[in-house]
């Protein structure tokens, strides 16, 4: 039971872990990246999907995003999306490859990111130490229902204590990467 618990709080704690990073990827840095496109949807035969299936999307160089449509027709509609999105992008088509190019962030700009990069680390931070509030409210429960020993539910609370400073410290060094990489030029 305290093994179930266990393995479930580290489950769940790498599965914030993995949200934030896939929010990291949503914040622009100075070098043009795939998955900077990749919350876009665009209208593919009646349906909504992400951008990246309906077309290749490559980082043509560190300023230079190149999408390459699967379809002729969809050029003019991938270009209203990225223009509607809210990255302040303005792609070029030049056939059937469209360009969009990355201005360079000012200082200001790099500031406001880095707000928002502190704001997601403390989210992911927040959502680690409600995971383990979750998981000492089940060690009670079980304590109470005397499933476990005063004991065990002590040792595992130290166990769940430690994967939570674990994960608080891969919190503090992916916001630590995130905001070298903002503050890089």
């Amino acid at each position: 039971m305290i093994d179930d618990i266990q393995k479930r709080t580290a489950e769940r704690m790498k599965k914030s872990i993995e949200a934030l990073k896939h929010e990291f990827a949503k914040i622009r840095t100075g070098r043009a990246h795939p998955s900077l496109l990749e919350h876009v949807h665009v209208s593919y035969y009646g349906n909504e999907v992400p951008l990246s299936q309906a077309a290749n999307v490559t980082a043509e160089d560190s300023r230079t995003l190149a999408i390459t449509p699967w379809d002729k027709n969809m050029v003019q509609v991938i270009e209203k999306a990225i223009l509607k999105s809210d990255l302040g992008l303005n792609p070029s088509s030049t056939g059937m490859v469209i360009r969009v190019p990355l201005p360079s962030l000012t200082e200001e700009r790099r500031k406001d990111l880095i707000k928002i990069v502190r704001h997601e680390a403390e989210n992911g931070r927040v959502a680690v130490r409600n995971i383990r509030r979750d998981a000492n409210t089940e060690l009670k429960s079980a304590l109470k229902d005397k499933h476990i020993s005063e004991d065990d539910e002590k040792r595992s609370e130290e166990q769940i204590q430690k994967l939570t400073d674990q994960f608080i410290k891969e919190i503090d060094k992916l916001l630590e990467e995130k905001e070298a990489d903002l503050l890089a030029i």
